[in-house]
Order: structure tokens, then C-alpha cells, then sequence
């Protein structure tokens, strides 16, 4: 008579049971979510358990023609508000959430530049836009302020538009434009760095004002000022296809 082998799986005590085990022995140590993240990272190094990690593809970056494609459509619609919206990520390639917490305040005009006021990872910034786009911008924060309004972007209701108001109105023009794929704001952020870079331009000038930093880069960013960042900007965005 033979036995069949017991597998792993089934030698291990259920999750939920286990978890029930475990928190015998912390509750009287009343943790909270930072020490039981590390004292199961530590548990994990001590069963030198390997986490596995999916790959990371490369981001969709969307071409000239296609970006070409999608503003004439943004153009010939004549949303005044919706056109200055789609020019704003695409000259300063901020986040939308960084985007919609815009207020007309942040706005430099005189500089061309626009505050980012708690961007990712609790960062402020000064992000540029070109001179060309200074007048449409005036005329829409003009605009606002005859309506009371308090944010760059916002509802009839005085309300900042949502992240998903945003995706939704970017969603609607790829459409219109009949391009095969959606147009979401991180591809017009990627779109204008990925662009920065054909350009020639550094990343210690490009990273400024994208609010990326790493351990690595922290050093020699920090030696660039603004201002010869914002001078590359300028020279190379004449040549933006929008």
C-alpha cells in the first residue's frame, strides 16, 4: 500500500488560523502597523523567505503625432477651460494630483512658473511653463477670479475638479481623436520628459521640476539652481509640438 507525499501546503496552518496564533503572543504589546511591518520583514529575512517581484515594463509613451493628434482635437473643440487644463500637464508635467490642488495663487505669471504645494512625497517645487502659454493662462485666471474661484481648475460649484474628473475628460479626447490607446495624465508627464530628454537636456535639470529624487541624485541636484534649470526648459520647449 503506498502513501502519497504531504505537500507543503498542506503541512501549513491555515492563514487566518495562524494569524489568530500570532496575535496571542502581540497583543499585549499593543503594536501598531510600522512594528508589525518590520517584524514581519524581519521574521521574513530569518525564514529567508525571497520575495518574488513581477518585472517592470517600460511606460507607454505616446508619439509626436500622436500628442499632435490629441490637442488638435482638445483645439477644434473649443472648451477654452478643458485646453488650458490639457496645455498645463503638458508643459509642466505635474501629477493630477499635484494638478487639480493647483490654487490661482501658485501661479507666477510674471516668472512662468507654477508652485507645487505638497507634491508627492510631501515635496514643494516650482515647476515652469513657456511664455507663449503666459497670456492663455492670465486670461483663464482672470476668469476665475471674476467667478469667485479660488483653484486654477474647478467646478461651476467652486469645487477643486477630481483626479477622476481629469482621467475622465483625457479619456473623452484620446477617443475623439481616435488614437488606440487612452490618453492618462502620467502619459503626457511621460510623454513631455521622455521629450525633454531627445532634447539633449540633462536629467539633473530635467529632475527639478519633475519631483523625482533618489538617494543617488539627491547630491548633484542639489547643486543646480532653478534658474539654469528653467533656461533649458525655455530654450527647448520652442520646439514642443503643441
Amino acid at each position: 500500500m503506498t502513501t502519497s507525499a504531504v505537500t507543503p501546503d498542506q503541512r501549513r496552518t491555515p492563514p487566518k488560523r495562524k494569524a489568530r496564533q500570532l496575535a496571542k503572543h502581540l497583543r499585549d504589546e499593543r503594536p501598531d502597523y510600522a512594528y508589525l511591518k518590520a517584524v514581519f520583514r524581519a521574521l521574513r529575512d530569518e525564514l529567508d523567505v525571497q520575495v518574488e517581484r513581477e518585472p517592470k515594463t517600460l511606460p507607454y509613451v505616446p508619439s509626436e503625432d500622436e500628442i499632435r493628434r490629441y490637442y488638435q482635437t482638445v483645439w477644434q473643440a473649443r472648451r477654452g477651460g478643458d485646453m488650458v487644463l490639457i496645455k498645463t500637464l503638458l508643459y509642466t508635467g505635474v501629477r493630477v494630483a499635484e494638478l487639480v490642488a493647483i490654487h490661482i495663487d501658485d501661479v507666477d505669471l510674471d516668472a512662468c512658473r507654477i508652485r507645487i504645494t505638497l507634491g508627492k512625497g510631501g515635496k514643494d517645487r516650482v515647476v515652469p511653463f513657456p511664455q507663449s502659454f503666459r497670456e492663455t493662462l492670465a486670461l483663464h485666471i482672470a476668469d476665475r477670479r471674476k467667478t469667485g474661484g479660488s483653484y486654477l481648475f474647478e467646478s461651476s460649484w467652486k469645487k477643486p475638479y477630481s483626479t477622476c474628473g481629469v482621467r475622465a475628460l483625457l479619456a473623452r479626447y484620446a477617443r475623439l481623436a481616435g488614437l488606440p490607446h487612452n490618453m492618462p495624465p502620467h502619459r503626457l508627464r511621460h510623454f513631455l520628459f521622455t521629450w525633454l530628454k531627445t532634447q539633449g537636456i540633462d536629467d539633473a535639470l530635467i529632475q527639478p521640476h519633475s519631483g523625482h529624487a533618489s538617494r543617488q541624485s539627491l547630491e548633484i541636484y542639489s547643486r543646480l539652481a532653478l534658474t539654469d534649470a528653467q533656461a533649458s526648459y525655455n530654450q527647448a520647449i520652442g520646439r514642443f509640438p503643441v
